[in-house]
């Protein structure tokens, strides 16, 4: 840090296995990433290529190399794993993520229907390739999953060999593990680590009222994701105590 505070609290040191933030790119230029970098990588500890936009994206090799390069490992969003899938093309999806040099994989299913035991097979075969972060939870909001079946499919997975189960809320952070509104369902929250260990859970929380939640929740260490490119560095900042919102949480704790 550039100088000297009391009382911050301990954040967890690069490589961290929790108090991760995961961040979205969704369409920046060579340019722009290498001015993100510039400013957060100390900050960023996964980077998603956003859904399916790798299939799109111009440079995309020079870009995923810019990041490794930073030493921020670099995955396909779970919508590009699901269209593979539909397509009857996982052997193509594996060839693609070994081309491009990826070592982190998000397997899901928010998109389409897979029964579990096979979403189970795929997050299997690929831990031996790559480390497995599978997402939990439908794209669809009317699509309500209770908060047993959250515990019991975020287990499942986690043995079957997913490093990390994600708690869904698309990038907008309106389904899920959130109401429309964008308000959390504390209950669904609350339930689902009395059973799962939060070092093992990246919560989506795109909205800074989402983030201060689990922040104040877990603490300053908790597993954030889809974090907006812009947003890292204030997020940062919450976590240590050190934007308005969060200014009180961490005193005389540290």
């Amino acid at each position: 840090m550039n100088f000297n505070l009391t009382q911050i609290p301990d954040r967890t040191k690069k490589p961290r296995t929790h108090g991760l933030t995961m961040v979205m790119d969704k369409g920046l230029s060579l340019e722009e990433a290498k001015n993100f970098l510039s400013v957060a990588s100390p900050h960023v500890d996964i980077l998603k290529l956003g859904f399916g936009t790798s299939f799109v994206t111009p440079n995309l090799r020079q870009k995923i190399e810019l990041y490794q390069a930073a030493n921020i490992p670099v995955y396909f969003g779970g919508t590009l794993f699901e269209a593979f899938l539909i397509r009857n093309q996982f052997d193509d999806f594996v060839n693609v993520i070994k081309d491009y040099g990826i070592k982190h994989i998000e397997v899901s299913d928010g998109s389409i229907t897979i029964p579990h035991a096979e979403k189970c097979g795929y997050i299997e075969k690929l831990s031996k390739i790559a480390l497995v972060l599978s997402e939990v939870g439908s794209k669809d909001a009317e699509h309500i999953i209770p908060p047993y079946k959250w515990i019991e499919l975020m287990n499942a997975e986690l043995n079957a060999g997913a490093t990390y189960v994600i708690a869904e809320a698309r990038e907008s952070g309106n389904v899920g593990i959130y109401r429309g509104t964008g308000e959390v369902r504390e209950g669904l929250v609350q339930e689902i680590l009395t059973k799962i260990p939060s070092e093992k859970i990246i919560w989506e929380a795109p909205q800074k009222a989402q983030q201060l939640y689990f922040l104040e929740l877990i603490g300053c260490n908790v597993n954030l994701g889809n974090l907006a490119p812009h947003e890292v560095i204030s997020l940062e900042a919450m976590r240590v105590g050190l934007r308005g919102d969060t200014f009180h949480l961490f005193l005389d704790q540290a």
